[in-house]
């Protein structure tokens, strides 16, 4: 459980201060990843919802025995991301250098640690 714990924590953590920027920086980001979105209401949508559930990380970090079902909805969170950045990759719409794909097997990274907090989380009897 402790593992559970610290892998919950630091991801709600490292999630949060990785997507909070891109909300307060819409500006700047379009100006770092051209074009600007041209559906900002995509945009905000995206990243408050990705947002959101870094505070559902920290609800699992309190306590992962009671939340353990929740961790299945919290893997299907970081499988998303890879699983679109390897078909844009296959498809050659995105680069191995690109950071977008960089930051989507950061996300395979966590889902390899929740998985294994999931398996290492016993069910409440």
């Amino acid at each position: 459980m402790r593992f559970a714990r610290w892998v919950f924590l630091i991801g709600g953590i490292y999630g949060a201060l990785v997507l909070a920027p891109p909300i307060l920086g819409e500006p700047l980001m379009a100006r770092f990843y051209p074009p600007a979105p041209n559906h900002p209401e995509l945009y905000y949508g995206f990243f408050g919802t990705a947002l959101a559930w870094q505070g559902a990380f920290l609800i699992i970090a309190v306590d992962p025995v009671r939340y353990r079902p929740l961790m299945l909805a919290a893997m299907f969170e970081k499988t998303v991301f890879p699983l679109a950045g390897l078909v844009l990759l296959a498809e050659g719409r995105l680069t191995v250098g690109h950071s977008l794909f960089g930051f989507s097997v950061i996300d395979a990274v966590w889902l390899v640690l929740f998985a294994v907090a999931w398996i290492r989380t016993k069910p409440a009897s």
